[in-house]
């Protein structure tokens, strides 16, 4: 049966380093000094020294230049849905260059896209189809809401899609724009997400050709008793997240009894590469505690975490494309995103 592989992967950053005044921003919102001091602590440990958005902080960090967030103002959904449609263009633009789309663009048959951070119709993915020359009748598949874990569902498709039509040149295409749905609170785990999440957008080519990462499987788990530790609901004034203090307990508990299922029966010791969703710090270290992996597993992970944050689908195609460049034909890998529901997306995957 024809395999798909991951061909190429380019990925793509806005203009603007915002992590340390989003963080102070986010500090000036808590009254409370225990509050205050607890976010300080977490905000050290985050492990995180800089973030990308496509808005441009005030240089005092009072909010952004063109008054987008203010102290005391925070956009409703529609506004924050129109920045969606006029920012991401440019950023999904820069990531098809990247992967060479100029001239692979009439060669593409199937189009996935995957965001949980914008909609619009028509979309992201019509643009990408003037902008690229794909063809008229290009197969279009939106991959919608599903957080952290989609790249891993939208490669999903475009392994099902390969091995279906040995001819069909698959583009994923993971855009995420999660500063713009920062929340005024004085809530701890509300106020993380200023410390946590950035923008970033991911462009990978998938066909039969057979170099780069040969896609393997793919297993999904859900943790029904704690559905509600990630959560991720459109409001009046935008997208609210519930991310729980508990995920990482919840993980280091719940992975060890799914390991054998996500590696199809193979050892821990015999994967090579871990591409692991650096959804922060504590993540990463109850991925490593619940599989007993070596301390460095993680340390490409680790560095996508430091130098750009989590943007959320597009991070683990950050992981995987550092990856590629430094792999060695035979190795055998396996990646691994989270999402609402609490659940789990995996992929196993060999260096071609």
């Amino acid at each position: 049966m024809t395999q798909a592989h991951i061909n190429r992967i380019a990925t793509a950053l806005p203009g603007h380093e915002m992590h340390d005044a989003f963080r102070l921003f986010a500090g000036r919102q808590i009254t409370d000094p225990r509050t205050r001091s607890a976010f300080a602590r977490l905000a050290e440990r985050s492990q995180i020294e800089r973030r990308w958005s496509v808005l441009q902080p005030e240089p005092d960090a009072s909010g952004t230049t063109d008054g987008f967030y203010r102290t005391d103002r925070f956009p409703g959904t529609g506004a924050r849905m129109a920045r969606y449609e006029a920012e991401a263009p440019a950023l999904a633009e820069a990531a098809g260059l990247g992967l060479g789309l100029e001239a692979e663009g009439r060669r593409i048959t199937h189009l996935i896209l995957a965001t949980c951070t914008g909609f619009a119709a028509p979309g992201l993915d019509h643009w990408i189809i003037r902008r690229f020359g794909l063809p008229a009748h290009v197969e279009r598949s939106v991959v919608g809401f599903m957080g952290c874990q989609a790249a891993i569902n939208a490669l999903k498709l475009a392994h099902h899609i390969v091995r279906s039509d040995h001819r069909a040149r698959v583009l994923v295409l993971n855009l995420e724009l999660c500063s713009l749905h920062l929340q005024p609170s004085t809530e701890i785990e509300q106020l993380l997400c200023f410390l946590l999440f950035a923008d970033g957008c991911s462009a990978a080519l998938v066909t039969a050709e057979e170099h780069g990462l040969a896609l393997e499987g793919f297993h999904a788990a859900l943790v029904p008793e704690a559905a509600d530790q990630i959560t991720w609901r459109i409001g009046d004034g935008g997208f609210d997240m519930t991310l729980s203090g508990f995920v990482p307990l919840t993980l280091a508990r719940a992975l060890p009894g799914q390991a054998e299922a996500i590696l199809a029966g193979a050892a821990v010791a015999e994967i090579d590469l871990w591409a692991v969703h650096p959804g922060g710090r504590s993540v990463l270290d109850a991925v490593g505690y619940g599989l007993g992996l070596p301390e460095d597993a993680l340390d490409v992970s680790r560095a996508v975490l430091r130098e750009h944050g989590n943007m959320s689908s597009a991070t683990v195609m950050f992981v995987l494309a550092r990856m590629m460049a430094a792999a060695r034909p035979g190795q055998r890998g396996c990646a691994l995103a989270f999402g609402p529901g609490l659940s789990a997306e995996t992929m196993r995957f060999r260096v071609a």
